[in-house]
This record gives structure tokens, C-alpha cells and sequence, in this order.
């Protein structure tokens, strides 16, 4: 099935012929659902701080930067915005000339309140000769969205959702990448350093570089701090094969295989490269302006804080059961794994070797909010491949939907991800965890696609906080809604939280 042609394309890739039948299997087989014993509530998997307690969890955290421990913020940066301007791509294209839909409506009633305002009114009068105003007194607001999109404007359409301008400040408008350098500054720094971490198509990543040149030393000024700042690519190597409906390898006109991008899953590669003590996750379009991160930063201090707490229990656990451990000390660690950690045994079956298994891997720990009807996934308790439970975050490609009572689960959920997350990627040695070895490679999804008309099938890779952090512990924490502010559409940053 493989021609030499095609062992060299993939060789080239850094893929190995074995991983690509693997791959040509799993189209075939596809990927199991998860067993799912319930949604994770408060009180049964999730945990819900009270105020005395996040004070304590806050000074935890303070305490352990100050030991001068080394902390990332990663960001999931290579998205293009495409996304977000599907209203307003149907509109340039559009048999009317006129806003007709509610959305468009909104966007042009609203307009000045954009960031982005002064900048599309510079390039309209550059290329139209007019500003907005004068353009829609005219009645002509499809130049006004040509121009944020189209190449020759803002060019909106194919940047990155890091490099829009998303909120307005009396010095100028700022970029969610900004902000998230801010961010890094207000909970992330030590040593009077702030780690910050951006994975970034390779397409973009010489104008990220640019914009951080020129943003970088403004921040470290204002907070007093030094960044190191650093990016990454989605390797090659996790892209994955496009299949045939028949499940054979898809191919290019020209004959060559056609790969596609592995997902976010990817990027546990780029993770798993990451110099750190503790690692902060959240999605580049996940941000505030400065009057509202307080909230963002608490809780992220929280998050932290019962990170640092419970990994130093299990850390003197670990010590404990490398050496002799009576019952006692057995018993008291299997009530830390079950109650704090909740792992529980398969048949009830523990001893030093299920407790050392369970506490020497990675921790995170998940903040999620109240269920507001994002899309999206969410906290559950599920079974795992050797039968023991533990917390998950699941999507809703994971659970099979003939299942009457896990759809009920799903629908019902209290709670979602909200991508924020906070992670312990070292052992109680002190080594790095080799982050792959901790993947649950049967999480994977298919979907269908097309290329050129033609159908395609589409593998990812189990997703980065879903399948390839499933044997992680995991932990998690009732955070405000407040701190989840996600821009999905254009209009979304006319929302108060973006203003």
C-alpha cells in the first residue's frame, strides 16, 4: 500500500512507517468510548474553596515562588481567527449590501466600540480614501468588513487570534499575546523572572517574535520584572494521515500522501519540552482587560496554591513508601489518594505498588466553571484502561451518544472546562516526568473532512487536557465565571469583559 515515494515523505516528517499502519488501523477500528461512572459535582470530584482557605492556598503559592522555583505560562497561540469572522466573511459575500442579520447589525452599530477601530479606520481612508464613518453614511460597510479581513487591511481573516487587538487602553490597544505577558507578570513570575511559553504556526511565529520585540520591555518595566520568552511549533512528526472513506491513505493530486495537523494533543510534545517546576495552560483568547484581572489572578494563585499543597503530600508519601510502610501509613495513603486524588482501586485492591503508581505521576489541577452551555468539555469521573477511576475531562467525541444514561451525565453536568489549568511536571526527585509515556493513546477522534471536493477522513490525536493527560492525577477546583471570557466571534469583544 506504501510506495517508496511515500516511506520517504513520511521519513522526512520524522514518522515512522509503523506509526502510520497504526494510524491506517485506528480508521479502521476506531476509538473506544469512555465508561463514565458520573459528572464530576461539587462535593464528588469537584472542590469549591472558601475564603479561608483560598487565603491559605494564596500564601501556599507566594511561599513557593519565593523558594525560587521555575514557572512557565504555555499558551496555545497557533489558531488562525478565521473562526471568529465567519459572520462577517458571509456578509462581504453576501447578495445584500446592506447589515441584515442581527449579527451584522450588531457589529456595525457597535463598531467604534472595537479596539481595533483605529486601525481599520487608518487603512480604510489608506485604501478606500474614506474612514468608517463616511463609508457607512454612503451605505458602503462591505469595504469597512473587506478591509478587516482581506490582506490588503487588518488582514483579520488569516492572523492568529494572538495579534488582534482585543482591548482598548488609554496607551494604545492591546493583543491577547499582551496580555497574557501581563498575566504571566501578576501570577506567574519568580526570581523576578516571568517564563512565558507561546505555540505558534510556522507561518506566524516572525510576526509574533516581532510584536513581542516590541512589547516585552514596556511590560517588564511596569511590573518590575525580567521576561524570558520563548516559542514553539507543532512538530511535523504529530501530524497525522488523511484517510478515504474506505480507510485507505487519502492522497494529494500530485499523487503524495496528505497529512494533516494532529490537534492540540499535539503539543504535549512542545509541553513535554518545557524547562519547569509548575506550568500554567489557558488559551490565548482567554483574557481581560487590566480592570478585571484581580478575579483571574486570585484564583489562578488558588489553582496553584492547592497544586503546590497537594503535591508536597504526595511527594512525602512517595518517601514513605520507599521504605518499609506499616498498615497505618498504607491505610492514611490510600485515603489521601481516594479522598484528595480520587483514584480509587479496581476491586478495592491496594497496596505499595498501586499507591506508588498512582502519586509518582504528573498533577494537574483544572479550574472549571459553572455550566453556562459553552461547547465544550467537562469534569467526569471515568473508568481508565486498567479499571481504576479517576477524574477526566471528557468531550462529547468521547461518550457514546446511544448511551441513554452517560448522554443524560453530559447534558446535565454542573460544570465545564474552561482551559485553565495549572501543572506539577516533576517527580519527588526532582526529575522531569516523560510527559508521552502519560497519554491514553486510544482517546484519538475521527471526523470527516474534505480536500477538493473530495470526502476525507480525519485523525487527532487525544486531545491535550483530554486523552493526553489522562494518567495524570488530576484535581478539580469551582472557579467564578468571571475568570472565563472566551472570544469566539468578532462580537464577542463587545461584550462589558472586553470593554
Amino acid at each position: 500500500m506504501l510506495t517508496e515515494q511515500d516511506l520517504k515523505q513520511i521519513a522526512l516528517r520524522g514518522i515512522t512507517a509503523e506509526q502510520i499502519e497504526t494510524q491506517l488501523n485506528e480508521f479502521k477500528t476506531g476509538f473506544p468510548f469512555l465508561r463514565l461512572e458520573a459528572a464530576a459535582a461539587v462535593g464528588n470530584g469537584i472542590v469549591a474553596p472558601g475564603e479561608e482557605e483560598r487565603k491559605q492556598y494564596v500564601a501556599a503559592w507566594e511561599q513557593y515562588k519565593a523558594d525560587g522555583r521555575r514557572i512557565v505560562k504555555f499558551v496555545p497561540a497557533s489558531g488562525a481567527a478565521s473562526r471568529m469572522f465567519k459572520n462577517m466573511f458571509a456578509f462581504v459575500d453576501a447578495d445584500y449590501d446592506v447589515p441584515t442579520t442581527d449579527f451584522e447589525k450588531k457589529y456595525f452599530a457597535d463598531i467604534e466600540k472595537f479596539a481595533f477601530y483605529d486601525a481599520l479606520d487608518a487603512v480604510c481612508k489608506k485604501n478606500e480614501g474614506k474612514g468608517i464613518k463616511e463609508l457607512m453614511a454612503e451605505g458602503n460597510y462591505k469595504a469597512v468588513a473587506a478591509n478587516m479581513l482581506k490582506k490588503e487591511g487588518l488582514n483579520y481573516g488569516q492572523l492568529p487570534k494572538g495579534m488582534l487587538l482585543f482591548h482598548k487602553y488609554e496607551e494604545g490597544a492591546r493583543t491577547p499575546m499582551e496580555e497574557h505577558l501581563v498575566e504571566g507578570a501578576l501570577y506567574a513570575a519568580s526570581n523576578g523572572e516571568a517564563h512565558v511559553h507561546f505555540t505558534v504556526s510556522h507561518e506566524h511565529i516572525d510576526f509574533f517574535k516581532a510584536k513581542v520585540a516590541e512589547k516585552a520591555d514596556g511590560f517588564a518595566q511596569k511590573y518590575g520584572i525580567k521576561y524570558d520568552i520563548s516559542f514553539s511549533e507543532q512538530k511535523p512528526s504529530t501530524d497525522t494521515l488523511a484517510a478515504n472513506p474506505d480507510n485507505t491513505p487519502f492522497r494529494n493530486d500530485d499523487g503524495s500522501l496528505l497529512f494533516r495537523p494532529g490537534g492540540h494533543g499535539a503539543l504535549i510534545e512542545n509541553l513535554n519540552e518545557i524547562e519547569a517546576d509548575v506550568i500554567f495552560i489557558k488559551n490565548i483568547d482567554n483574557v481581560v482587560p487590566d480592570r478585571l484581572k484581580p478575579e483571574t489572578v486570585e484564583w489562578k494563585q488558588v489553582i496553584a496554591g492547592v497544586l503546590v499543597t497537594l503535591q508536597k503530600k504526595a511527594f512525602e508519601y512517595l518517601r514513605v513508601l520507599d521504605g518499609t510502610p506499616t498498615d497505618e501509613q498504607i491505610a492514611e495513603i490510600a485515603e489521601f489518594v481516594e479522598k484528595c486524588l480520587c483514584c480509587r482501586p479496581k476491586d478495592n485492591k491496594v497496596d505499595a505498588d498501586y499507591l506508588r503508581k498512582k502519586l509518582n505521576r504528573p498533577m494537574r489541577v483544572c479550574g472549571v466553571v459553572k455550566n453556562v452551555g459553552e461547547p465544550g468539555g467537562g469534569p467526569f469521573l471515568t473508568y481508565n484502561q486498567d479499571g481504576t477511576v479517576s477524574l477526566q475531562i471528557l468531550e462529547s467525541s468521547q461518550i457514546d451518544t446511544n448511551n441513554e444514561e452517560y448522554m443524560k451525565m453530559f447534558t446535565q453536568g454542573t460544570h465545564f472546562n474552561p482551559v485553565d489549568l495549572v501543572c506539577a511536571v516533576r517527580d519527588y526527585k526532582g526529575n522531569p516526568f516523560c510527559l508521552p509515556k502519560f497519554v491514553d493513546k486510544t482517546t484519538g477522534f475521527i471526523s470527516s473532512k474534505s480536500k477538493g471536493g473530495k470526502e476525507l477522513k480525519a485523525l487527532e490525536l487525544p486531545g491535550l487536557w483530554n486523552g493526553a493527560m489522562s494518567d495524570w492525577n488530576t484535581i478539580f477546583v469551582e472557579v467564578p465565571l468571571g475568570t472565563f471570557n472566551p472570544v469566539k466571534t468578532v462580537n464577542d469583544l463587545l461584550r462589558e469583559q472586553h470593554q
